[in-house]
């Protein structure tokens, strides 16, 4: 039996941190072994908060940063496919039907999109910020996919996918299966313990920092603000230097050793991170050489991306002809062209005066 299809993917704007893999990376390189998965560098979905000339300029390079740290995080490109995803044509085409089948009030109640246009400073909704979720259908849509992981705060956007997959079949034929969401990871907490870890915020480790960067990031990190001295008793719960040791400490009993005694007051916030600091430069140093044997490979990400493009083309191609097929746009075409082909044929042969 074959494997049933998954798509997810990341926003090419700019490197790839901690929150990255917590929320995502660690759970694809699982999943790749379940599902035929399909990592898609959405860089038209970039375009509905990040558009200057800039940004767009930005993309190759950024592009290559997603793809890169899939890469060094363990994807293999033999079990999954990274594309590119302005270079799928049909999604363009598929984007335009989509938008046929939903309304703008149900757009409207899709919660997450009023935050991503606060985030990004936008103080009137762009119609393609508004038609998102529609985009996001359509790239849902394009391979079939059956398995969607999203976030909590993406759940609704697998929801739109979901109701125009069941109005297309219904109108047209049976062409999309249902797709399901898999709700993936916690979220970070950023370094700041303000906020998810994010890169407009800068609360963020990087996963190809260095091991000098990341001491400095995290002897800088937030702990316990009502904690002055290292013998009063502090809290662990919300801590974020503890939510760190928590996931990527792989010593449990140092771990609970460490909450133990910083309940107590009696170990400092300086023992605390510099451990939480070896613990994540041993977590990082394998993706960071990783990362370095493949770009001594020149031209290895790229055409990592370029076949998994070319592959995902096809794929998209068959899917729009499907659909084509289904609503009967391929039968007014080719009764069109035929018609008009015979006439220009004809005239052609006559003789001229």
């Amino acid at each position: 039996m074959d494997k049933k299809r998954l798509l997810t993917g990341d926003r090419p704007t700019g490197k790839m941190h901690l929150g990255h893999y917590v929320g995502s990376i660690q759970n694809r390189v699982k999943l790749q072994d379940e599902y035929d998965c399909y990592f898609i560098i959405a860089d038209l979905h970039m375009l509905t908060t990040k558009n200057s000339t800039e940004d767009i300029f930005n993309v190759r390079d950024n592009a290559i940063e997603v793809a890169l740290a899939n890469l060094a995080c363990g994807i293999d490109p033999q079990k999954s496919t990274i594309y590119l995803q302005s270079a799928i044509h049909a999604v363009y085409e598929m984007n335009l039907i989509f938008e046929m089948l939903v309304s703008v009030p149900r757009l409207k109640r899709v919660p997450s999109l009023k935050d991503m246009a606060r985030d990004a400073n936008i103080n009137e909704m762009p119609f393609g910020l508004l038609g998102y979720p529609v985009l996001q259908a359509a790239d849902i849509l394009m391979p079939r996919a059956h398995i969607v992981p999203v976030g909590k705060d993406n759940q609704s956007h697998v929801e739109v996918t979901r109701e125009i997959a069941r109005r297309f079949n219904f109108q047209y034929g049976e062409i999309f299966p249902v797709p399901d969401y898999l709700v993936e990871g916690d979220t970070l907490i950023g370094t700041d313990g303000n906020a998810k870890m994010s890169k407009s915020i800068g609360n963020t480790i990087y996963l190809f920092d260095d091991a000098k960067t990341v001491a400095k990031k995290v002897h800088g990190m937030y702990t316990d603000p009502n904690r002055i001295r290292a013998d009063i008793p502090g809290t662990v719960e919300g801590n974020p230097v503890f939510a760190y040791h928590d996931e990527f400490n792989p010593n449990k009993a140092e771990v609970e050793d460490l909450k133990a005694r910083y309940r107590t007051g009696t170990v400092g916030d300086v023992e605390v991170k510099e451990k939480l600091t070896i613990a994540l430069n041993n977590f990082l140093d394998p993706i960071r050489e990783r990362r370095a044997q493949i770009e001594a490979d020149s031209g290895y990400v790229e055409q990592v991306i370029y076949e998994g493009t070319v592959k995902t083309s096809k794929l998209a191609d068959e899917t729009l002809m499907m659909m084509k097929k289904a609503m009967g746009l391929t039968g007014v075409w080719n009764k069109i062209s035929r018609k008009g082909r015979k006439r220009m044929e004809k005239l052609q042969k006559q003789p001229q005066s």
